[in-house]
């Protein structure tokens, strides 16, 4: 059931940003000097504005955001613990030498923990290594679990060949992609995230590097995420801020792939995440539980069911334009019992000025059983004529 679910919300927020990559982009974007961009309010699943979101691109050290994710949930479910301590092996520690590490070495045990910083915070390809071994035993076996939690998160355009991102044709992505893998780390760790995604440097075997995500320093909103670069792939960044309005907070996740320089990925990042909050608000439509519309059940226990959403609702506007949503409920109807907790049971559509800003799977917020034979027979006579 865990497993059904989990595929479910991946597919609700694939969904979500597909259907308003085009409409939420009503306000001209800010030019980006990158190959592919994207920028993403996190709060409501809506893609804000992006250039060429699907086209495939190298994603070098952004690999390790699913690296980093398996490791997470492998500490989650106590298959690892952060102080365990790691045999390095030699596989780990002859990687690429030329590349970014955080200098571990065989024959000397280093804690799960100090695997993340170094996986995380100084992009240690070694770290990857031996963090997979860790996880799965193998990194053959570890890539076959990148590329299976890919296709539960619904990353269709993407596929692993290492948990590092050292060039390989067999490694690629898209922007739309990262954005949904960084958006599903953030919610689904949270409390990993706010630990490792911020830290602006580290030290380990008495050598300390700094992260290479220069806005941590230029920008205090941001929180994270990862930077990647190689020769092929250019300059890339996936940031991550988190700002106060008007009714709490609001994150959003700005995706900048194949820049010039160090330089180019920093300010084109910066630009976008101020351009989004600048000229968009994130507006909180319903509440997690929250009865959107009750219709009636046919065939079933009880004569009607209460229907909505399973998480808070927020929709992404352009600033000044709240009082213009309205939204618009489309059930599957008939609505005929048995019909389970959590099953998709319409679409709401949110519109501002007769146009779909976004669209949202309706799904039960109660289980209804069936009725005993004569209700279900008087309901059937009942529909004939309806």
């Amino acid at each position: 059931m865990k497993k059904l679910l989990a595929a479910i919300a991946a597919t609700a927020l694939t969904l979500s940003v597909t259907f308003s990559a085009a409409s939420a982009q009503t306000l001209p974007p800010p030019g980006v000097a990158a190959k592919s961009w994207l920028l993403l309010d996190a709060s409501s699943n809506q893609i804000m504005a992006s250039q060429d979101a699907d086209t495939r691109v190298e994603p070098a050290s952004l690999v390790k955001l699913m690296t980093a994710y398996l490791a997470f949930a492998a500490v989650r479910d106590k298959r690892l613990d952060l102080n365990q301590e790691i045999n390095v092996s030699v596989n780990a520690w002859k990687v690429d030498p030329s590349s970014s590490k955080m200098f571990i070495e065989p024959n000397k045990p280093v804690s799960v923990n100090n695997l993340l910083y170094g996986l995380i915070s100084v992009s240690g390809n070694d770290a990857a290594v031996a963090l997979s071994e860790a996880v799965s035993g193998t990194t053959d076996a570890f890539v076959i679990l990148m590329n299976r939690e890919a296709q539960r998160q619904g990353l269709t355009g993407t596929h692993f060949s290492n948990p590092h991102g050292l060039p390989s044709p067999d490694t690629y992505t898209t922007a739309r992609d990262l954005a949904i893998l960084c958006r599903n780390l953030i919610n689904d760790f949270p409390e990993f995230y706010k630990t490792y995604y911020s830290v602006k440097k580290f030290t380990y075997n008495n050598i300390t590097q700094p992260n290479r995500n220069r806005l941590l320093w230029l920008d205090p909103t941001v929180d994270g995420m990862k930077t990647g670069h190689t020769e092929s792939a250019g300059y890339s960044l996936i940031t991550s801020a988190k700002r106060p309005v008007a009714n709490g907070e609001r994150r959003l996740i700005s995706v900048v792939i194949g820049t010039v320089s160090d330089q180019v990925r920093t300010q084109e990042s910066q630009k976008l995440l101020n351009w989004g909050f600048q000229n968009f608000d994130a507006v909180k439509l319903y509440s997690k539980g929250q009865a959107v519309d009750t219709p009636d059940v046919w065939k079933g226990s009880q004569g009607k069911i209460k229907i909505g959403f399973m998480r808070d609702v927020y929709v992404t506007v352009p600033k000044g334009t709240a009082d213009k949503i309205k939204p618009r409920v489309e059930r599957n109807d008939p609505l005929i019992a048995p019909i389970s907790e959590n099953a998709k049971v319409g679409t709401l559509k949110i519109m501002i000025d007769d146009k779909v800003v976004t669209e949202l799977p309706l799904v039960a917020l109660e289980s209804v059983g069936p009725a005993g034979i004569f209700g279900r027979a008087w309901d059937s006579m009942r529909l004939l004529f309806k």
